[in-house]
């Protein structure tokens, strides 16, 4: 992936993890809360932290220090 390639990817990332913490606050307050589809959102929106984080580094020349 070039550097064009990984900003549009954790673009999309970062939409996507920002709609699950809107999915999971209006299930938390919507007081009908199933717990397995709020821990599903909840382990979904690690993965893609994760994966963003992962990107963001690809994204930083390594310094040597």
């Amino acid at each position: 992936m070039d550097e064009t390639q990984i900003a549009k990817r954790l673009d999309v990332l970062r939409t996507e993890h920002r709609d699950l913490d809107s999915a999971i606050l209006a299930l938390i307050e919507s007081r009908s809360t199933d717990q397995l589809q709020l821990a599903r959102l909840k382990k979904r929106k690690l993965r893609l932290r994760d994966e963003i984080g992962m990107l963001e580094d690809q994204l930083v020349p390594d310094i040597i220090a």
